[in-house]
């Protein structure tokens, strides 16, 4: 099966949409941003407080580009449109991916250890067969370890609409 980036965007959506109403809300980005520190429990406050930050930042970009009829919350159609307009979303993706896998790596040694990864992506939403085969692919160390550049980098890679081979690809499906 070949993925796109409608197939990326779709899961982003879903993950995103936590109560499930069809639609993203800023209630949604704060509920995500709440189980995701909730399980970064060795990230001190600046990590949170950045994470935090991102996670507002998403919801702002995603309302202010994308709702069209602005009644304060954002389609599946009106989303979608994220991907023909990734100019709009880099800074909001690049903030997002660094205050992620910061958080992952609490101890500053630059590399984020399986267990924490997968706590932080279990919290997002993603399933766990799909988290292992992501860390697998971005090619842990001996002490199965990746980089925190490699997962920042991979979540920007993620959202880029003309990057159809990319890690996270392992996350849809």
């Amino acid at each position: 099966m070949t993925v796109t980036a409608e197939d990326r965007v779709k899961v982003v959506f879903e993950l995103f949409d936590v109560d499930h109403s069809g639609f993203l809300e800023g209630s949604d980005f704060t509920a995500m941003s709440d189980r995701v520190e909730q399980v970064a429990d060795g990230s001190g406050p600046e990590a949170k407080s950045a994470l935090r930050a991102s996670f507002a930042k998403w919801w702002t970009t995603v309302e202010r580009e994308l709702d069209a009829n602005r009644d304060g919350k954002v389609s599946y159609d009106e989303f979608t449109a994220c991907v023909l307009s990734p100019e709009k979303f880099d800074d909001t993706v690049t903030d997002f991916a660094h205050a992620l896998s910061a958080l992952g790596d609490p101890d500053g040694d630059g590399l984020i250890e399986r267990p924490l990864f997968t706590a932080l992506m279990l919290a997002i939403g993603f399933s766990p067969a799909n988290i292992d085969a992501l860390f697998d692919v971005f090619g842990p160390d001996a002490e199965d370890r990746i980089a925190v550049s490699v997962w920042s980098d991979g979540i920007v890679d993620y959202y880029h609409p003309t990057k159809p081979d990319v890690a996270g690809n392992y996350l849809v499906g």
